[in-house]
């Protein structure tokens, strides 16, 4: 299992509530700060992160994000 966070800036106020609908988010919440949410995200292979986050670009509002790798 490969875990990583993926911070988001967005406009949108619920924008949290929109990333949980994504497939292998396992949690999201607002954040304070330069980024307005942060999803966790859990997947079986590092390919998948990238699919994850192209999923959620494109959610309507999501203007930027960022991925971090958690490393073991």
């Amino acid at each position: 299992m490969v875990r990583a966070i993926i911070l988001v800036r967005s406009p949108k106020k619920l924008i949290a509530a929109r990333l949980r609908k994504v497939t292998s988010v396992s949690d999201s919440f607002p954040t304070t700060g330069q980024f307005d949410a942060v999803a966790i995200i859990d997947v079986a292979e590092l390919s998948q992160i990238k699919e994850v986050a192209n999923q959620i670009q494109k959610i309507n509002g999501v203007e930027r994000t960022e991925t971090m790798v958690e490393v073991q």
